[in-house]
């Protein structure tokens, strides 16, 4: 199974963590979407796409990226999130893979470390996070993933 992750991790590096996590998983190289060309993505049989959670949104590069992408039909796909606070939005960015072809066959979140205002004005909400049970437990889904390609 040949796969990729594209990932957007900006302010500490938390959603990357997560992303290499599920890449050592998956033998994936884990690329910021300015990495790759959106046509490269039929190449491959499964495809992350991750970042960290804004205003209830996915981070603007990825839905960028995603938009680019041509609608003639991909692989399988799976998403990912990091964020501060509980509820992460997967539809929209699930239902915009879908409308690119792609087979969405799961989706990963978990608690980080999140300085956004408010919350940096009393130090930030989960220091520490992600910690190495969010790491396992990133590792975990992506091996799921992986042995689901082997029975298909």
């Amino acid at each position: 199974m040949k796969a990729l992750i594209v990932c957007t991790s900006v302010s500490h590096g938390n959603t990357r963590r997560i992303a290499d996590a599920m890449g050592r998983a998956l033998r994936a190289r884990v690329v910021d979407p300015g990495q790759v060309d959106p046509e490269e993505l039929s190449g491959f049989d499964l495809v992350g796409f991750g970042s960290g959670i804004y205003l209830r949104r996915f981070h603007p590069r990825l839905r960028r990226f995603v938009r680019a992408l041509p609608a003639d039909g991909h692989g399988r796909a799976f998403v990912f999130a990091t964020s501060g606070l509980p509820g992460v939005p997967f539809r929209p960015l699930e239902r915009a893979l879908g409308q690119k072809g792609f087979r969405v066959d799961g989706a990963f979140s978990c608690r980080a470390f999140d300085t956004f205002l408010p919350f940096r004005l009393v130090g930030g909400l989960h220091k520490g996070l992600p910690g190495p049970a969010d790491l396992d437990a990133a590792h975990a889904f992506a091996e799921r993933l992986a042995r689901r390609s082997t029975k298909a």
